[in-house]
């Protein structure tokens, strides 16, 4: 009798890639939907009308459609949940590149929002499938330094496209990228879902509560959430801030992101050499670290050098260094104790994050206005925040979680 074929290494094929090198590709699908978008923002809202409800929408889409897509990977597996996904994602980006007014670009982004749910739910949810718990975040930063690497491309060829075809044509190229992903999952994309035994339902009961009653769930979810809460105020308020209040063009705008990727690669590497030496606990420490001194910089900026952009762009990269610290050890901590329920574990935890983000932006948004008589102050306050909860996260939560749990007598 011969033994299954390991997912991890693909099917046998001239064209077929393997898990590792198909991950980043997944993960990917989110900067190529946000990051390429960015620089057209300005280009949309001069033709359409306002493009900051196809964005927001695009946020509640994701966040809200990770707690349905989880469930159905439990259920049904990952390699059925993400095909759909990724064919939706890439019939969402045609047709937001024909849409001719802003209510129908916002549904096709919206659709697109919950297309991305299902490539990143099952993405995510495959590596705890595939490799142990301890080896989570170290396969994660291997994702998310490829994720980085597309993230860095993106805005450039978003900003491009945008001055040279047209924003139209930006969302021609999500459509594209999701189709050659669609193709090669369709080859290499094995099922990661361990089958239920004889007798076992395929998603036990009360699982929900069992994902919130992990105590290692809650601190680490918190610590992704909070982190990228801070980086989504950025993506959002960015382009005012450096195109409408410091007058930047949209292609010098597009590096300002590509720089974030490029920080993000390097900390995400980074980060790999950290969790061998100090352990995931330590790790995020020098993380908090790094994203609270980041947003101090832009808010000593925004008080004694406002109308420069050099404070906010070197504290935006001390940010990004920590960003590409959390984000691995948040994601993948947050199902290490749960691999029967893997699913509904990233979900939860990709909902926290979308749902932290959307609060905080839209809060944040508030204070920006036609003249920009707050400077850069939306976007730098909510980043300060997050640095501020990372630290307490970090020095005070997480080390919890490594004394035993104190034992009640009846």
């Amino acid at each position: 009798m011969t033994a299954p074929p390991d997912p991890r290494k693909g099917r046998k094929g001239r064209f077929d890639v393997t898990f590792p090198l198909l991950l980043p590709l997944l993960l990917a699908a989110q900067p190529v939907a946000t990051d390429s978008y960015l620089p057209a923002l300005p280009a949309i809202a001069k033709e359409l009308g306002s493009a900051s409800t196809s964005l927001t929408l695009f946020v509640l889409a994701f966040g809200f459609a990770q707690l349905l897509c989880g469930p159905l990977a439990d259920r049904f597996g990952r390699r059925p949940v993400l095909l759909a996904g990724l064919g939706c994602y890439a019939l969402a980006a045609l047709g937001g590149a024909f849409a001719g007014s802003v209510a129908l670009l916002a549904g096709w982004r919206t659709l697109q929002g919950f297309s991305m749910a299902a490539i990143l739910v099952c993405s995510r949810a495959a590596v705890r499938d595939l490799y142990p718990a301890h080896e989570g975040p170290h396969v994660m930063a291997r994702g998310l330094t490829g994720l980085g690497i597309v993230g860095l491309m993106a805005p450039l060829l978003g900003a491009w496209l945008v001055q040279g075809a047209g924003w139209r044509w930006v969302m021609a190229a999500m459509a594209l990228y999701a189709l050659a992903l669609f193709a090669l999952c369709w080859r290499s994309f094995a099922e990661t879902r361990r089958p239920p035994g004889e007798g076992e339902p395929s998603a036990p009961r009360g699982s929900t509560r069992a994902v919130f009653a992990s105590r290692s769930f809650r601190a680490w979810a918190s610590v992704a959430a909070t982190t990228y809460g801070g980086l989504f105020c950025f993506l959002l308020l960015s382009p005012m801030v450096y195109i409408g209040y410091l007058g930047w063009s949209p292609a010098w705008y597009g590096w300002i992101p590509a720089g974030g990727s490029l920080v993000y690669i390097f900390s995400t590497t980074m980060c790999r050499t950290l969790l061998r030496r100090y352990g995931p606990v330590r790790t995020v420490r020098l993380g908090a670290s790094l994203s609270l001194t980041g947003a101090v910089i832009q808010a000593l900026g925004c008080l004694l050098m406002p109308l420069s952009a050099v404070p906010l762009l070197f504290g935006h990269a001390v940010y990004c260094l920590g960003h590409g610290i959390h984000q691995p050890c948040g994601q993948a901590g947050a199902v290490g104790d749960l691999p029967h329920l893997a699913g509904r574990a990233v979900s939860w935890s990709g909902f926290g994050m979308m749902m932290v983000a959307f609060c905080a932006g839209q809060l944040a948004a508030r204070f920006v206005d036609a003249d920009f008589s707050n400077g850069a102050w939306p976007m730098v306050v909510p980043m300060l925040l997050a640095g501020s909860v990372l630290v307490a996260i970090a020095f005070f939560w997480l080390p919890r979680l490594q004394q035993p749990k104190k034992e009640t007598t009846p």
